[in-house]
């Protein structure tokens, strides 16, 4: 584990720093000869590519992964998705706790912002449930997922992926194994009418984007309502309202597009998926390039929003779509507090989700311009579709990935991994901790709105 204190490293550093480290040793495994089906060396921009999607649990791949990578590299990337989905940190304390290494103050603060944790106390025990959770769920949809697999791939293959597309599914990552040397790049597509693949996906992506402390305040308080934290309720109700209205105006923009030839159960089980996967795993059971331009609009921003605090999910988060839109409203009505469900919320969480989301549209719209300007040829939507999917670690694409330029992939490179250790934390690496001025200037009013 990092020493902060014998560092002189911020946590936000200590994390965003341990995050490169992975990336480089994925990035150095996957270009050896024996990662690759062929044995040959793979060139470092691509590998870097595949290793920062992986740590960062995106999906986007300039090559095919089930074609592509021999089983020493899909291990390497299986390793790569596991240790970026949990946090390097909450591993990390997997081994000090197997070991009996006590954990340290400096440790457990860096863990506690590693899982997004509100306070310290407790910290260490939240991460076992962390392990023992994903341990819970990712074997149970491996054991789902074998039903389906088995029969059609044998008994080791079928179980082999089973474990990789349930991990890859809880962390929210993405890959697959799907692709064929006559029909790569197809992720899930050929199992759009299967619930038993579809829902659990779903639900391993699901339960995976709720984030780490709504799991600790579901376990502690189970179905008592009134007792959950208020991130909790509000994490539930949102996720809710994200999976039921999406799927509604899915089911409406793509009737006569991806849809049609479809039963009604068939076209309800392919919208449920849609509504989910932006959010942000990266798998598809329908084309994304021949979706409706509507859909792609709605795709994009379910991308932008994310999953929760302190999960495995990427984006801008639950709470702070629902914080904007408590301000906004308090705004509108001439409210002088954000309320909700009986609560005040802080005047620190509303400024915050201003900030993530002003430095996540700008980010969007500064690497859209650049690939804009040094590929003209690309479209605005496929372009805007690649940075937001990148951007909030999501990994669908409408199939421009591997059209990119050397260039172009470094910006899609790099927003990964802003993305995954997350915008406001990455704009904080370069900002020193100040007290606050002893004199402040003058106030005068500006016109806003």
């Amino acid at each position: 584990m990092f020493r902060v204190k014998r560092l002189q490293l911020s946590y936000q550093r200590a994390i965003a720093l341990g995050f490169v480290l992975l990336i480089l040793l994925g990035t150095l495994l996957l270009m050896l000869p024996i990662s690759s089906v062929d044995r040959v060396w793979t060139d470092p921009l691509s590998a870097l590519f595949t290793a920062t999607s992986a740590v960062c649990v995106t999906g986007l791949v300039v090559v095919d992964t089930a074609t592509y990578w021999s089983l020493f590299g899909q291990l390497v990337l299986l390793l790569l998705i596991q240790t970026g989905g949990l946090g390097l940190m909450t591993v990390a304390t997997l081994f000090s706790l197997a070991t009996r290494r006590r954990i340290g103050l400096a440790e457990r603060s860096l863990l506690q912002e590693s899982v997004a944790s509100m306070s310290i106390g407790g910290v260490v025990r939240l991460t076992r449930r962390i392990l023992l959770g994903t341990l819970l769920f990712e074997g149970a949809g491996a054991l789902l997922l074998a039903t389906r697999f088995v029969p059609r791939y044998g008994l080791a293959r079928g179980l082999y992926m089973g474990v990789f597309h349930s991990v890859s599914a809880f962390c929210n990552a993405g890959f697959d194994l799907m692709g064929r040397p006559d029909a790569m790049y197809i992720s899930l597509t050929e199992y759009v009418a299967d619930p038993v693949v579809s829902l659990t996906i779903c639900g391993l992506i699901v339960i995976g984007g709720l984030g780490f402390v709504v799991w600790d305040d579901l376990v502690r308080n189970r179905l008592h309502w009134r007792r959950y934290l208020l991130h909790t309720k509000l994490v539930l109700a949102t996720t809710a309202v994200l999976i039921a209205v999406p799927t509604l105006l899915f089911l409406g923009l793509e009737h006569t597009h991806t849809l049609q030839g479809m039963g009604p159960g068939e076209r309800v089980l392919a919208c449920v998926f849609s509504a989910v996967t932006p959010r942000t795993a990266g798998f598809n059971t329908v084309d994304t390039a021949a979706l409706g331009d509507g859909s792609k609009l709605l795709t994009m921003l379910l991308m932008l929003i994310g999953g929760s605090p302190g999960s495995t999910a990427g984006g801008i988060k639950t709470t702070t779509l629902a914080v904007l839109l408590l301000s906004a409203a308090a705004s509108l009505l001439h409210t002088h507090e954000t309320t909700v469900l009986g609560r005040r919320l802080e005047q620190e969480a509303v400024h915050r989700a201003s900030s993530v989301l002003t430095v996540y549209l700008t980010m969007a719209m500064s690497a859209t311009i650049f690939i804009c300007m040094v590929q003209p040829h690309l479209a605005l939507t496929d372009v805007l579709f690649e940075v937001f999917s990148a951007m909030d670690t999501v990994g669908m694409s409408t199939g421009v990935t591997r059209d990119l330029s050397s260039a172009s992939r470094l910006v899609i490179t790099a927003l990964m991994y802003c993305g995954r250790v997350g915008s406001l934390t990455f704009a904080l690496m370069f900002t020193e901790r100040r007290r606050p001025p002893a004199v402040q200037q003058p106030v005068e009013k500006i016109l806003v709105g």
